[in-house]
C-alpha cells in the first residue's frame, strides 16, 4: 500500500507542477524563473505544515504520510525534502552536517548540471 500510494502523489505532484508551469509565464531571457520559484517555496511551506500534521507520532497510517509527503509534494518538487530535511539537522543541533548538506546540494548539483550539459 506504501509503494501504490507513494506512486499515485508522485503522479499528482507532477500534474501539479506542470500546471504550475502552464499557469505562470515563463520568465524573460534573463528573468527570474516564477514557476520553479513558486512551486518550490510552497512545496516547503506545505511539506512543513503537512509534516507535523502527518508526522510518525500522528494517527495517520504511514501509506497517508508516504503518499502525501513523498510521493505528492516529491513529484510537485524536490526542494521540499531538502528544506525539511535541512530544518530538522538544525533543529537536533546538527549545525555543521545541515551546512555541509546545504553547501554540496547547491553546488555539487549544479556542478552535476554542468558536467551532464558537458557530457562528461
Amino acid at each position: 500500500m506504501d509503494w501504490l500510494m507513494v506512486l499515485l502523489g508522485g503522479a499528482a505532484g507532477s500534474g501539479l507542477r506542470y500546471g504550475m508551469a502552464l499557469a505562470i509565464p515563463p520568465p524573460a531571457t534573463n528573468g527570474l524563473p516564477l514557476a520553479t520559484l513558486m512551486v518550490n517555496l510552497l512545496g516547503c511551506f506545505f511539506i512543513g505544515l503537512l509534516a507535523s500534521v502527518l508526522g510518525p507520532e500522528s494517527s495517520y497510517p504511514s501509506h497517508i504520510r508516504l503518499g502525501v509527503l513523498v510521493g505528492l509534494l516529491g513529484g510537485f518538487t524536490t526542494f521540499s525534502s531538502f528544506g525539511l530535511e535541512t530544518l530538522r539537522l538544525i533543529s537536533s543541533g546538527h549545525w555543521g552536517t545541515a551546512a555541509l548538506y546545504v553547501g554540496l546540494s547547491n553546488l555539487a548539483g549544479l556542478l552535476a548540471v554542468w558536467m551532464g550539459s558537458r557530457g562528461v
